[in-house]
């Protein structure tokens, strides 16, 4: 017999605006699942969305940052990591 996924429920507040936003919406529990997976996809992969790297990390990214530059793209003006080997 398949093992079947666990749930679990979790509440949380919103004000009367996002109240309003939600009440059109036939599935909200999908859609909010669905904006907080898609949240999570654009989180930085080191801070997790804190904004705040802790001393180890500091002390990774400035090793890392030896051999790569922050760079901004001039057709999106989006930032990227760029490998100062491959782009000197």
């Amino acid at each position: 017999m398949p093992k079947q996924t666990r749930t679990e429920v979790i509440t949380f507040k919103v004000d009367d605006s996002l109240k309003e936003a939600l009440e059109g919406i036939n599935n909200r529990s999908a859609f909010i699942r669905a904006a907080i997976m898609s949240a999570l996809d654009s989180t930085c992969p080191l801070c997790k969305g804190t904004g705040i790297l802790t001393p180890h990390q500091q002390k990774h990214w400035n090793e890392f940052r030896q051999s790569h530059s922050i760079e901004k793209c001039a057709e999106c003006q989006a930032y990227f990591l760029q490998c100062k080997k491959n782009n000197p």
